[in-house]
């Protein structure tokens, strides 16, 4: 298995300043979203902006032979939707949109869910809830800490409030390359896993499911669904281990408190 790379103090600062240009993205597009658009055109707004407003590459696009921006996962899709112009958002959908940014050489990802007009009251429990679980997971993050104190907690509030962690996909290592070590699991047991050290970089991206935990493959080879066919939500944040705790590195506006 592959070393885990820890991030000097002049390769953290590269990584902020990526993460802080996403999270300006989140800015854009909340002002833009809404009923009506397709998904591709979601994906052209991004793209542009983060090129031609940012001076950024959208490092998804290329990446494994993947042609777009982003990703877009509606109601059912758990994560890696594909952009499509007859995709229209109509009013009820909840929608992930996930985003891969990297200026300086560095990669900064995350994702955040909007609801769309009228949403059910279920669907809104779960998009709060997998938001208050990846927080859960975040604040676990200190020097000494285990990958399995993080995937713990995560579990333990979606369960809690009855819903299912997917265990497929998982977060993970983050900087010059969009994938690297350690695989950070949504489940786990505390003090189990890899002991965290200051450096250390990866994403906390949480999927969680309204239904059971099983999800399915589509044909395009991307697009991963809830096997029931029930709703799914995700969020996600680029995650430092510092000296004495964490910094979420594409924290947003309105998340700073």
């Amino acid at each position: 298995m592959a070393s885990v790379i820890l991030k000097s103090a002049e390769e953290l600062n590269v990584m902020r300043e990526s993460g802080r240009l996403l999270a300006t993205v989140f800015q854009y597009l909340d002002g833009v979203i809404e009923i009506g658009m397709s998904t591709m055109e979601i994906n052209n707004l991004a793209e542009r902006y983060i090129t031609d407003q940012l001076n950024a590459r959208p490092a998804s696009k290329g990446q494994y032979g993947y042609e777009y921006a982003l990703n877009s996962s509606v109601n059912r899709v758990v994560c890696h939707g594909v952009p499509s112009a007859t995709q229209k958002l109509k009013s009820g959908d909840i929608v992930n949109i996930d985003i891969t940014l990297e200026q300086g050489g560095f990669i900064a990802d995350s994702s955040k869910m909007y609801m769309m007009g009228s949403v059910s009251p279920g669907a809104e429990r779960l998009v709060h809830k997998t938001y208050e679980a990846m927080w859960e997971g975040i604040r676990r993050v200190r020097p000494g800490a285990t990958l399995g104190d993080i995937g713990h907690a995560i579990q333990s509030h979606a369960q809690k409030y009855g819903y299912s962690v997917v265990r497929e996909y998982c977060g993970h290592g983050i900087g010059r390359e969009m994938h690297e070590e350690p695989q950070v699991l949504h489940y786990g047991q505390p003090g189990k896993g890899l002991v965290l050290q200051e450096g250390m970089v990866f994403t906390i991206e949480p999927m969680i499911n309204q239904g059971k935990a099983k999800v399915k493959l589509k044909k395009d080879g991307w697009t991963v669904v809830t096997s029931d066919k029930k709703l799914s939500a995700q969020w996600e944040h680029t995650v430092a281990v510092t000296s004495d705790g964490y910094e979420v590195l594409t924290l947003r506006p309105e998340e700073r408190v």
